[in-house]
């Protein structure tokens, strides 16, 4: 693993965090991509346990997330500057197409724009759930054809809510004992000194 610079969080969460569209979870299969698999910043298991992490606590999840990669990465200061470079830069670009919208939404052009950028996030979406359910299955096939199944029913039969289910399934997979050929490998230890 390697300890990014705050000027490289800063550019990473900038670019990715900003720069992508469909929302916070198919952002997160970007990051995924850019932050473990590129740059080796962090451990799939950090990866997997910030996106976890993020999913149950309340508020915008991808901020959520981005601080947790932040804090792994650099502790406070690099949290803050996660949350800031994840934040500032979408929030004034929201309002700029906000405004865009509002003068151009009966436009024809614009509105079939709108629709393949749709389409485009609903496939994006569906790579993001691979590639975060995949080690998963892969691992512990049984506890991921069992768990995810059940969520689904639990949201579409009994209404439950995600929050719900998600907290149901963390009780489950805390109290299902993992297999020892699969034991998690330790976490890195993060940086004690701040990088000039």
């Amino acid at each position: 693993m390697t300890n990014p610079s705050l000027k490289n969080i800063a550019a990473m969460f900038t670019r990715y965090a900003n720069l992508t569209f469909g929302g916070g979870s198919t952002t997160i299969a970007v990051l995924q991509h850019q932050i473990v698999t590129r740059r080796k910043w962090i451990s799939d298991l950090d990866f997997q346990f910030a996106y976890a992490l993020s999913r149950v606590t309340p508020g915008t999840s991808l901020l959520a997330f981005c601080t947790a990669i932040g804090w792994l990465t650099r502790r406070w200061t690099g949290a803050v500057v996660a949350l800031g470079a994840a934040s500032v830069p979408c929030s004034v670009i929201v309002l700029a197409t906000t405004y865009f919208y509002e003068a151009w939404h009966h436009n024809e052009a614009v509105r079939a724009g709108l629709s393949g950028a749709l389409a485009a996030a609903v496939a994006v979406m569906v790579n993001t759930a691979w590639v975060i359910a995949a080690p998963h299955l892969r691992a512990a096939p049984v506890k991921g054809l069992i768990i995810a199944p059940a969520a689904m029913a639990l949201v579409e039969l009994h209404s439950f809510s995600p929050f719900e289910v998600l907290l149901l399934a963390g009780g489950a997979g805390a109290l299902w004992p993992a297999p020892s050929a699969h034991a998690a490998p330790p976490r890195h230890a993060a940086p004690s000194a701040e990088a000039p």
